[in-house]
C-alpha cells in the first residue's frame, strides 16, 4: 500500500504524504513513494505545478524515529539512509516542475528539510517549525537552512533546536505566506493555477536559472558536505544521546521525546 496519495486537477499534481498514524514521519517507504510521486509527475507535460502536503494533524515531523528491524549500526548504514533522503530533496531541487509546500502542524527535522527546498511554502496559522536533530545527537542531513533563512538565524535553529512559529518562519523567509488553517488547500492551490497559466517554458528556465546561481556559488557541495558529517554525528556517543536512546528502549519513543523536552526545559539543568 503507497504511504502517498496522487491526483491531478486542472494541471496541478497534489502529492499527499499519509501516514497518518505516525503524523507522516519519514521512513524508506515514504521516502521511496514521495521520489516515485515526484518524477512522475516531473516526467508528466499536463503538470504544470505540484503540491506537497500531508494528511491528518501534521505536515511531517521528521524522520520516523521508531526502532527498526535492522538498526543502523555503521557509518555505511546511516550514510545510505541519508542518501535516501536526500534523493527526495534533491529530486525537488532539480525538476523543472514548481514545488508548493503546503504546511499545517508539525514541520520538523526532515519535514523542515522538505519545505525549505520547496520553491514555495504556505503555512498554516498552527504550524510549528523547527530542526531539532541537535537535542538528540543528530544533525539536519539536507543542510538547506543557511540558504534560505541566512547564517546567523540558521545557527540559531539549527545550534539551539528551538522550535518557531509560522508567523517566525515567514518573518525569516522560510514561509512565503501565513494563511488560516481552513484556508490552506484554498491559498496552496490559487498559487499553484496562477503558475498554471504562465508558460511553462518561462517557469521551468527560471526556477533552473535561479538555482543555478545557487549551485555556482557553491550550493551543491555545501549540501553534500553536510550529507558526510549526518552519520559522522550519529555515530559519536554521548550521555544524552545515551540517556535518550536508554529511555526510547524501556518506555518507548514518546517518553523518549517526554524526557529531551523536559531537560532542554528545565533551566537549571547542567
Amino acid at each position: 500500500m503507497s504511504t502517498v496519495i496522487t491526483e491531478v486537477k486542472r494541471r496541478v499534481g497534489y502529492i499527499t504524504m499519509n501516514r497518518t498514524e505516525k503524523l507522516n514521519a519519514l521512513n524508506d517507504d515514504l521516502l521511496i513513494d514521495l521520489y516515485d510521486a515526484l518524477d512522475k509527475f516531473d516526467k508528466d507535460e499536463d503538470v504544470r505545478c505540484v503540491i506537497l502536503k500531508g494528511a491528518g494533524r501534521a505536515f511531517c515531523p521528521g524522520f520516523d524515529l521508531s526502532p527498526r528491524e535492522n538498526p543502523f549500526v555503521t557509518v555505511p548504514d546511516w550514510r545510505g539512509h541519508v542518501e535516501l533522503g536526500n534523493k527526495v530533496t534533491w529530486k525537488i531541487w532539480e525538476m523543472t516542475t514548481p514545488v508548493i509546500a503546503a504546511v499545517h502542524g508539525f514541520c520538523l527535522g526532515g519535514g523542515c528539510d522538505l519545505a525549505a527546498v520547496c520553491d514555495f511554502t504556505i503555512a498554516s496559522e498552527d504550524a510549528v517549525f523547527a530542526e531539532p536533530e541537535i537535542q538528540f545527537n543528530s544533525a539536519p542531513p539536507f543542510m538547506m537552512l543557511p540558504y534560505v533563512v541566512g547564517i546567523k538565524k540558521a545557527k540559531e535553529i539549527i545550534l539551539t533546536g528551538d522550535r518557531f512559529s509560522a508567523s517566525e518562519a515567514e518573518k525569516i523567509g522560510l514561509v512565503n505566506k501565513v494563511v488560516p488553517a481552513d484556508k490552506l488547500d484554498e491559498e496552496a492551490t490559487a498559487l499553484a493555477i496562477k503558475l498554471v497559466k504562465i508558460p511553462q517554458i518561462s517557469v521551468q528556465m527560471n526556477k533552473l536559472s535561479i538555482n543555478r546561481i545557487y549551485e555556482a556559488a557553491g550550493f551543491r557541495s555545501g549540501i553534500n558536505a553536510g550529507a558526510e558529517m549526518f552519520p559522522l554525528v550519529l555515530m559519536t556517543s554521548t550521555p544524552e544521546f545515551e540517556r535518550f536512546n536508554e529511555v526510547k528502549e524501556k518506555e518507548g519513543l514518546a517518553a523518549a521525546f517526554k524526557w529531551r523536552d523536559q531537560f532542554f526545559a528545565d533551566d537549571n539543568q547542567e
